[in-house]
C-alpha cells in the first residue's frame, strides 16, 4: 500500500490534523511506513495572501516537524513534476518515511463561481491572465522539438474530450444510481444486487453468566504472580471483584466484558488513546 494525501496550501498549514498526523507518522503502532503528501500550492489559499495566513514562506514548514524532505517544484514544468514525484516516491519506499511535493502553482479562476479573484489580488491576477496555460505551454515545447506533431496533439485532445462528451451523455440516459459502485464495502455479500443492504439481521450476541463471571474475575486480577501493584489499582481490583460477586456491573467493567468474550473468539482487540493504559475508560 501507498498511502497518498493530496492537500491544498492553506489547508496543509491551517489544518490541525496535517500536524497530528505528521507525529502519528512514526509511532510504532500507527504508521503507514511513509505517506507522500502533494500540495497543490495556489499561493492564495481561497483568497488571502501568504503573508497574511501564516507566520512562514512555505505552506509546507509544518512538514519540518518531522524532518520530511520538501520539494518545491514548478508545476508549469511537467517533466520536473515527474521527477520530483519518481524521486519522493523512491525516497518513501527506499527510507518508509513521509516526504512532501510542493507543487508551485497558480488558480486561474476563482475559488468557486461566485469568487472574482479581481476583487482581492488584482495585480497576481492580471499576471495569471497573461500566463500561458501549462497544456498549450509543454504541447508548443513538444511540438517544437519534434518530439510529436501538432496533428498528434490535436488528435489526442479530441479524443480526450470525446471521452468526456460521451460520459455526459450516458449520465443523462441513467435513471437508476446504483450505491453499489459508491461503496467500497469491506464485507462481499453484504449488498443484494440492487445495492440495497440485505436484512440486518445478527446472529445472537449473548453470553453464559458464567463466561461473564470468569471474564470479571480475570479482570480483578493481576496476572503475573508477587507483583506488587500500586495500592490504588489494588482498591479497584478489589472494588471490581466484588462487583462480579454481587452480579453488578459499571461502565469499565461492562466493556472489560465486552472486549474479553470478543478475545474469547480468538478476535483481536487493540486498544489506543487517551488513557487506555492506566484504563480510565
Amino acid at each position: 500500500v501507498m498511502s497518498i494525501l493530496l492537500h491544498g496550501d492553506a489547508a496543509f498549514a491551517g489544518q490541525g490534523v496535517v500536524y497530528e498526523t505528521f507525529h502519528l507518522s512514526d509511532l510504532p503502532s500507527y504508521t503507514t511506513n511513509g505517506t507522500i503528501h502533494v500540495v497543490v500550492n495556489n499561493q492564495i489559499g481561497f483568497t488571502t495572501d501568504p503573508r497574511m495566513a501564516r507566520s512562514s514562506p512555505y505552506p509546507t514548514d509544518v512538514a519540518r516537524v518531522v524532518n520530511a524532505p520538501i520539494f518545491h517544484v514548478n508545476a508549469d514544468d511537467p517533466e520536473a513534476v515527474m521527477y520530483v514525484c519518481s524521486v519522493a516516491a523512491e525516497w518513501r519506499n527506499t527510507f518508509n518515511k513521509d516526504v512532501v511535493v510542493d507543487l508551485v502553482c497558480y488558480r486561474r479562476r476563482g475559488h468557486n463561481e461566485m469568487d472574482e479573484p479581481m476583487f482581492t489580488q488584482p495585480l497576481m491576477y492580471k499576471q495569471i491572465h497573461k500566463q500561458v496555460p501549462v497544456l498549450k505551454k509543454y504541447a508548443d515545447k513538444l511540438i517544437a522539438d519534434g518530439t510529436v506533431t501538432l496533428q498528434e496533439f490535436e488528435e489526442e485532445i479530441a479524443k480526450y474530450d470525446k471521452i468526456c462528451e460521451e460520459a455526459y451523455t450516458r449520465s443523462k440516459d441513467n435513471k437508476i444510481l446504483h450505491i453499489k459502485h459508491w461503496l467500497d464495502s469491506p464485507w462481499p455479500g453484504f449488498f443484494n444486487p440492487d445495492g440495497e443492504p440485505k436484512s440486518m439481521s445478527c446472529p445472537p450476541t449473548g453470553i453464559s453468566e458464567e463466561l461473564l463471571t470468569h471474564i470479571g474475575n480475570v479482570a480483578s486480577s493481576v496476572p503475573v504472580e508477587d507483583f506488587k501493584i500500586h495500592s490504588g489499582l489494588s482498591r479497584i481490583l478489589k472494588a471490581r471483584a466484588e462487583m462480579t460477586e454481587n452480579r453488578l456491573v459499571d461502565w469499565a467493567l461492562a466493556e472489560y466484558m465486552a472486549f474479553g468474550s470478543v478475545l474469547k473468539e480468538g478476535i483481536h482487540v487493540r486498544l489506543s488513546g487517551q488513557d487506555v493504559e492506566r484504563g480510565t475508560f
